[in-house]
Formats: structure tokens, sequence, C-alpha cells
């Protein structure tokens, strides 16, 4: 369990297709994945503005790039959020992969559902 920039206790849960970070037992953020062919692609993060500030948001896309590390899986980030974290800790970096033509069309797909 780690804290935020607060002091405040957060956790964050692994659930079918998003993880979310709850402080206190709040929930106040999460991030959206789907998983394809041995990627993890990662679609959107968001955290509650009243919690802004308290470094959520890196603490919940450091937890989930770990778990897709645990999970054998490569990630994929469209997600800007997560993108912007990959860019300032290269710790991921063996794990990356580009966003492809073949990535962009299996979202079309997933999107038209």
């Amino acid at each position: 369990m780690a804290t935020d920039k607060t002091g405040a206790e957060t956790s964050v849960t692994a659930n079918p297709g998003q993880f979310t970070i709850a402080v206190e037992g709040r929930q106040v953020g999460l991030i959206d994945f789907v998983d394809h062919d041995g990627q993890r692609i990662f679609l959107h993060t968001e955290v509650d503005e009243a919690f802004g500030g308290r470094g959520l948001a890196s603490i919940l896309v450091a937890e989930a790039l770990s778990a897709t590390r645990d999970a054998g899986l490569r990630i994929v980030a469209v997600c800007e959020m997560v993108a912007g974290y990959l860019d300032k800790h290269h710790d991921f970096a063996d794990i990356v992969d580009p966003i492809t033509t073949d990535t962009k069309r299996f979202l079309q797909q997933v999107q038209s559902g």
C-alpha cells in the first residue's frame, strides 16, 4: 500500500478491464485497458479533480504497469497519462510496444461493438 503526497493511504485494485485507486477506502480514480494478443492496451486514466495534485495518477499508473509486467504482457500506451509516465520512467521500456495499425484496427473493432 502506497501513500499519496498528503500521506493518505492509497490502494490500487485490479478489475477486469480496469484498475482503480482508492484513498482511505474511497475510489477516486481509474485506468481503463483492454488485453489483446499478449499486450495490455491502456486507454484512459482519470482521477477525481478534488484529489488532483496528490500524485494519485502516478501511483495508479505505476501499479498498473507493474501488474502488466507480472502478468507477462507488453504495454501499449494509447492514454496520454501512461505515455507521459513511460517517457519519465524507463524501467518499463523493455516491455513497451508502439501503437501500430493493428492496434488501431483492433480498438476500432472494440469501440464499434
